[in-house]
Parts: C-alpha cells; structure tokens; sequence
C-alpha cells in the first residue's frame, strides 16, 4: 500500500515536472517555410488601425531585402488618410476600393540611378541601375511576407511601368526626378477568409537541362 501511494506522489511530481518544462519550439526553418506557404494576396480588411510599430515592423522586413551591389534604391510613402487617395491614385483607379478600405497603404518606390565613386577615384558619378526593379521586387516580396508572420495581410498591386498609373502617384507625392513608384501595398487585418494557392508544380523543375 504505502508502495502504491509513494509511486502515486512521484507520477503527479513528474506530471507537475513536465508542465513546468519549456515547450520546445518549432525550428527556425519550419516557422519560415510555414510563413512563406501561408502568404496569400489580402483585398478586404477590417476598420482596425495598425500601430506605427507594426507598419515600420514591415518596412524594416523590407529594408532586410538584398540588394545588388548594396545600393538599396529604396523609399517608402505611408499613407493612412483614405480622403486623398483619389488625388493621389486617381479617380479611374481599379484599386482604389481596396486603397481605402486598408489601414495603411504602402507605396514602395525606387531611385532608378545609382551615384558611386569611380574605383580609380574622382568625383562621384550618377548612372542608371539597371537592376533596381529585381531589387524591389524582393523588398515587395518581404514587406508582404512579414504582415502574414504578424497575423495582417497586404496585397501586391502593380505601378511602374504603367505610365498612366505611376505618373499621377509621383506627381502628387512630389518624388524626386530619378525616383519611382514601383509598387503599391496595402495592409490591414485580413476581413476575409482569403486562403493561399498551392503554386507547387514539379513539372516546372529541370535537373542538368532541360
């Protein structure tokens, strides 16, 4: 008996033990490939305000994209007032809907020049860069990647290079010569069900040739 009652007391110990212990958690890698598989475009939200942490949260996800040659072309224009956007996108706008029904909208720009000191020397120079557009597209990619880890959603919606889309946006934000609005984001708390797409395909993949 008193076998039975001393076995008793060490399993609710070792019980008690074991809900103490620390979760393990999930490793690194399958947390990021979970985020990336869970991203998915986001056009409705709720009226939820996002917190200026959050959004800079996403705009430094951002600023983590590579770069080539690390020139980092990138600026970024947060708009939060759903009155100007008409002025700014235009009243023809099919996006402008979602534009003012997000919290926040991102409008990811890019210098399309470079200005570097030649290696031998001299007066810095200023030529095009002929790969700011891969560039943003990575940054793009992680600002929208970073609102899914966050429980938000975002939605990729194109600009450059439709002249009759990005011009009214430069014009009205007052960009600089050199500079372009790439992209336009907008975020919030998702107010759909939206679900992401299985894009896997093995047909695509070729191994040695093709």
């Amino acid at each position: 008996m008193r076998l039975i009652k001393t076995l008793t007391v060490l399993a609710a110990v070792l019980a008690a033990l074991a809900s103490c212990a620390p979760k393990q958690e999930a490793p690194k890698s399958d947390a990021v490939l979970e985020n990336i598989l869970a991203r998915k475009s986001v056009r409705s939200y709720t009226d939820q305000k996002l917190t200026k942490d959050q959004i800079e949260t996403m705009l430094k996800a951002g600023m983590a994209a590579p770069s080539g040659m690390d020139v980092r072309p990138w600026s970024f224009v947060v708009l939060q007032d759903p009155a100007k956007y008409e002025g700014i996108f235009g009243e023809g706008n099919f996006n402008l809907r979602m534009y003012k029904n997000a919290a926040a909208v991102i409008v990811v720009c890019a210098d399309t020049t470079v200005t570097r000191t030649p290696r031998d020397g001299g007066d810095p120079v200023t030529t095009p860069n002929g790969i700011w557009r891969d560039d943003m597209g990575a940054v793009t990619e992680n600002i929208l990647l970073a609102a899914e880890s966050m429980g938000l959603g975002g939605c990729w919606t194109a600009c450059y290079p439709y002249k009759d889309r990005y011009m009214p946006v430069k014009n009205a934000l007052h960009l600089p010569a050199t500079v372009v609005p790439y992209c336009v984001v907008p975020v919030g708390v998702p107010g759909g069900d939206e679900k992401p797409k299985d894009k896997w395909d093995p047909t695509r993949i070729h191994y040695e040739i093709w």
